[in-house]
């Protein structure tokens, strides 16, 4: 289960990083405001880097929740992780 939970991570590392250079190709971060209109008064390199993680935690959530929701329920005569015994 371990081994699963790695993969979701660091799969989400990678997507995290893929959508960091789509989003910010296209968007300037010095001229991202708050909904009221305020500027964000961070660095750029605050921005990328809070702007990594938040997409970084949204896919790990996204495939985490894909790795519950495609595990069989354990049931008589297999193991936590749904696999049959032998």
């Amino acid at each position: 289960m371990r081994h699963r939970w790695a993969s979701v991570l660091w799969a989400a590392f990678l997507m995290a990083g893929v959508l960091e250079m789509v989003v910010f190709a296209l968007v300037d971060p010095e001229s991202l405001r708050w909904f009221g209109g305020d500027t964000l008064d961070l660095e750029p390199r605050a921005v990328y880097t809070i702007a990594f993680f938040v997409f970084w935690a949204i896919t790990a959530v996204a495939a985490g929740l894909a790795l519950l929701l495609s595990s069989r329920p354990a049931g008589p005569g297999t193991d936590a992780a749904g696999a049959g015994a032998p």
